[in-house]
């Protein structure tokens, strides 16, 4: 199932998107073809190979593998893209992809809220090789277009932002880089394509962490980049260079995460939405951000954007750092970890987990404030989450 055949719902395209009606030996799952080289019959066949004249596609592992190329398909189908490209980790995935359209004197704007790892690579790593870079204001189009220049070479953003859930206006973003011929990225790993399909609305590439919401349970790493052929193909080239290429098993666990994806998702859409409500309301809480509350800044280009408001909930503790852990600690069901996506509740202090080494001034001047908690919801019971966490909050 391609995303040139009839458009099936999202449920569907997760469950049979990008897989063949049989695969080998009849099996009902995909293979996992685990192995780092493939060999030829003769040197005929090896001339075919290169000479496009067979359907074959693989020579070495680094190169393709049939159970990562499955998954990039399924991938393909489910954002509604012609590729996709799988890499070792999300991370890979977006410094190939913006090594791949950047260069010495070119320039990179991003929203200032997109994932510090990302920032840091473009403006100390790439800075060093002569990448100028500029960061505005989260979900500001208007800085945004101003920011542009001459040189300017890619926009970079994500969808909703982590930790406080921004998001921008991708049509208006796409039209305004599109005029330019400047591309567009959008990490849309919190929405997840069953939320949001960033290519309906113009972005050139659209990034995952396939270790969050499309594994699913927080078993296995990966990434994944999708758009069109042409665009998508010049990223895998240098992809195939340096070598963050998906491991075989870890494209199966990936493919197997991925046709829950949409029952999962609409479990952790509907407990965030059940629990920002509660903690808006509740006393000991300063703030509450999830685009899917009427008082978020992004709510209607949220509601114009996304078909589902995401598992994440982010909120401020009236206490500060110490309320904050003191209902860290408290909670029963969530785990404290950094990551999201997975089918367990995870809770964390952003202060602590990410920003530990700063001070509070520093961590302010960065825009994490000390009583910050975020919420990563997985798929159990609402009531028993909310509970749990309404008599953790009592703690503060």
């Amino acid at each position: 199932m391609s995303p040139r055949e009839p458009k099936s719902a999202p449920h569907t395209v997760a469950v049979h998107g990008g897989e063949p009606r049989r695969h080998p030996e009849a099996a009902m799952t995909a293979p996992i073809v685990q192995t780092a080289t493939y060999t030829f019959e003769d040197t005929a066949e090896l001339r075919d190979f290169f000479e496009g004249r067979t359907e074959r596609t693989e020579e070495y592992g680094r190169y393709g593998n049939p159970t990562v190329r499955l998954f990039e398909r399924k991938l393909a189908a489910l954002e509604g893209t012609e590729d996709a490209a799988a890499f070792a980790s999300g991370m890979a995935a977006v410094t190939t992809a913006i090594l791949a359209l950047s260069k010495a004197g070119s320039h990179v704007v991003l929203f200032s809220d997109c994932y510090r790892r990302t920032r840091q690579f473009v403006t100390t790593f790439l800075a060093r090789y002569g990448v100028e870079s500029t960061l505005v204001p989260p979900a500001d189009v208007d800085a945004l277009e101003a920011a542009l220049r001459p040189n300017t070479k890619l926009v970079i953003s994500e969808a909703p932002t982590n930790p406080y859930q921004t998001v921008p206006d991708l049509a208006r973003v796409a039209a305004i880089c599109r005029e330019r011929r400047i591309k567009t990225m959008i990490d849309s790993t919190f929405a997840t394509p069953i939320n949001l399909r960033p290519a309906e609305h113009g972005i050139d590439l659209v990034v995952h962490s396939a270790t969050k919401y499309l594994g699913g349970h927080n078993d296995v790493l990966g990434g994944v980049i999708a758009g069109k052929d042409g665009l998508v193909g010049i990223v895998r080239e240098l992809r195939n260079v340096l070598g963050g290429v998906l491991d075989p098993h870890a494209a199966y666990l990936l493919l197997r995460g991925t046709k829950t994806l949409a029952l999962r998702v609409a479990q952790q859409n509907a407990t965030a939405q059940r629990l920002a409500e509660t903690l808006e309301s509740h006393p000991a809480v300063a703030r509450v951000w999830y685009p899917g509350l009427p008082s978020h800044p992004n709510h209607e280009v949220a509601r114009g954007l996304m078909s589902g408001f995401g598992g994440v909930v982010t909120f401020e503790l009236k206490g500060g750092l110490d309320a904050g852990t003191q209902v860290v600690d408290a909670a029963r069901i969530p785990r404290i970890a950094p990551s999201l996506g997975g089918v367990e509740s995870l809770i964390e202090q952003p202060a602590l987990m990410s920003f530990y080494e700063l001070t509070t001034e520093q961590r302010e001047a960065v825009g994490i404030k000390d009583g910050l908690i975020r919420y990563a919801v997985g798929v159990e019971d609402a009531d028993d989450l909310i509970a749990d966490l309404l008599q953790a909050l009592e703690r503060a």
